[in-house]
Formats: structure tokens, sequence, C-alpha cells
């Protein structure tokens, strides 16, 4: 018998960006040049995933330049995360190292170029595209943050991920919450908060225990509804990095008791977001006008992020391929295969 999801508490409102129309064009045409998607039937299930809602629904107040600009690094990250998490390449840690190692590069500024007769993996070159558009007005302290995070997210947890899935290690629940807010990229995406707002929060807010907490619990609420949503698909491709997947595992909990085990926390994580975001605003009231807004975009994340879990195809345990590109798409020169 077929589990139901049990409800997700999640108290914000829902809204979406006048400028999907628009930013659903920009990613045909994106995703076309820089050849991140290029089979047919990739192309088919890429568009009914329809990113372009997504990014809409989690950035509801970014102008059009700016909700292209973070939909072009949500497809990046989610067309990557699908090769390393769904395809063979994620099972091979050596593989992802060479893949992951220049992607780096690129951040670092230390790209070896394009040499002669050599095509650059399409991710690197897209990768080359965004980090043009995204950090030269922004500030140094942003560009770290953000590179950091970034950085994070390739090598750390892919690695980690792949490395547990060539050795058949199953992590503890606590390792696997700590690692998931960077497996997810989620710190990437509320990064880009402050360059799709027009603001700048001083190093001083992200150090303090009161935005901290806030932006955990929010990471936490979005990886968590993805893992329940995406529970049932990554149950089929034998994925084991899921929180619902860990909960079964580790407490022996039947699937519909872990599922509700899961929302209950998830309930439990947005509490601990509305009551950091109280005192945070309560002990910086000079900073509103930069906190406002900043928070809006966690809650915006929250609320948005679910309701796209709750229309997309992608999460269909029927159709395990969807979006998978041949490696090719990531390890073109790493391995010395050319591209079609």
């Amino acid at each position: 018998m077929e589990s139901e999801l049990p409800d997700i508490y999640c108290p914000f409102p829902q809204r979406t960006n006048p400028h999907v129309g628009h930013v659903r064009e920009h990613l045909d045409s994106w995703t076309r040049n820089t050849g991140l998607v290029h089979r047919d039937s990739a192309r088919d299930r890429f568009e009914q995933a329809d990113f372009g809602a997504f990014v809409g629904m989690v950035y509801p107040t970014a102008d059009s330049k700016n909700l292209d600009l973070v939909a072009d690094w949500f497809v990046w990250l989610f067309l990557v995360d699908d090769q390393l998490d769904d395809g063979h390449l994620g099972r091979s840690p050596d593989r992802v190292r060479d893949v992951v190692a220049l992607m780096q590069s690129v951040v670092e500024g230390t790209g070896t170029g394009t040499l002669a007769n050599e095509r650059l993996p399409a991710a690197v070159v897209a990768l080359t595209d965004l980090w043009e558009r995204t950090t030269p007005a922004a500030p140094a302290h942003w560009r770290r943050r953000f590179a950091r995070h970034l950085i994070t997210y390739l090598t750390t947890a892919t690695t980690w991920e792949a490395g547990n899935r060539a050795d058949g290690v199953v992590p503890a629940e606590a390792t696997y919450i700590e690692k998931r807010r960077h497996t997810g990229a989620i710190h990437v995406c509320m990064d880009l908060i402050e360059i799709v707002a027009g603001i700048e929060a001083p190093e001083s807010i992200h150090n303090d225990p009161r935005f901290i907490t806030a932006l955990e619990a929010s990471c936490n609420v979005v990886c968590w509804a993805n893992d329940v949503y995406s529970y049932e698909k990554e149950q089929v491709l034998g994925e084991i990095h899921n929180l619902v997947h860990l909960v079964r595992h580790h407490r022996g909990f039947g699937k519909q008791q872990a599922l509700e085990h899961v929302c209950t926390e998830i309930a439990t994580e947005t509490e601990r977001f509305l009551s950091a975001e109280a005192e945070l605003l309560a002990a910086h009231p000079q900073l509103a006008p930069m906190l406002e807004p900043y928070l809006d975009g966690m809650r915006s994340w929250m609320r948005g992020n679910l309701d796209w879990s709750r229309q997309t195809p992608r999460y269909n345990p029927a159709d395990v391929s969807q979006y998978k590109e041949p490696e090719q798409y990531l390890e073109a020169t790493v391995l010395g295969v050319g591209q079609d």
C-alpha cells in the first residue's frame, strides 16, 4: 500500500514572481547555449519540471534580470546534483574529485582555460558564465562566503556522499543533518537572497547566533521537505542520503511513521525559525531595512520549495531518468571524451 505524505506545516503565504513567463524563455535559451540540456528527451522532462515556476516561487520579489540569474544557478545546481546523486558518476569518488577540481578552479580564479582541440564540460562552461555574472558587483566578504559555500557543496559534500555510496556506509542522523545543508547547496541559494534583494548583510549579522539559528532552521526546513517529497523516487534509485530513509534505518520505523516523524521535525524547525526571527529583529531594530527582506527571503524559500515540490513531476518514482544527461555533460575534458 502506497504511503500518503503527511501535511507539512508552513505558516507563510503563497507568492510567485510576475516575471516567470520571461524566465522560462530565458532558461530555454541559456541551457541550449551552454549545452546543459541537449537531448530531446531530457529537454522535455526539463520543461515539465518547470524550474522557472520554482525560482519564481522562492524569489517572488526579484526583478527580471536577477530572476534570470538565480534561475540559471538553479538549473546548474540541479543538473550537477542529478549527475552526482543519480548517475554512475556519483558512485565514483575519484571521478567526482576530477570533475569538481575543474569547477573549483573557476571559483578560485585558477581556471586552466581551453586548450587546443579541447572542450571543457558544459557544466564548467556554464559555471564560468554564472560566476562572471554574479560576483563583479558583490562585496568582497559576500564573494568569499558564496565561494566557500559553493566549494563546500562541490567538494566536501559531494565526495562525502560518493564515498558513502562506494563504501556502503549509512550515515548517522546527526551527521547527515549537518551535511545535508551542504549537499543540497541551500546555503548557496540563501546567499543569493542578498543579490536579489539588493542588500548587504555585514559579517557581524552573519555571526550573530540568532541569525545563524534562523538560517540553519530555514535551510533544514527546505532540505527535509525535499527529502519527504523525493523519498519514493530515491528509494527506487537506491539512494541512502534521505532523512526519511535514515529514520527508518536507524530507528526501525515503518515508512508512514518515518514520514510523519520527519514532518513533525520540519514543524519544530519552522517554529525555531520564527523564534529566532523575532529575537533578531528585536535585537537590531536599526537594521530592519536589511534584515526584513533577508528573513522574508528565507520565508519565501520555505514556502516556495514546498509549493513547487507538491506540483512538480520531478519526484515521480516512475521516471527515475529525469534530467540525467550523458556523463560527458560533466566529464568531457576530464576523461578525454568529446561532447556531441
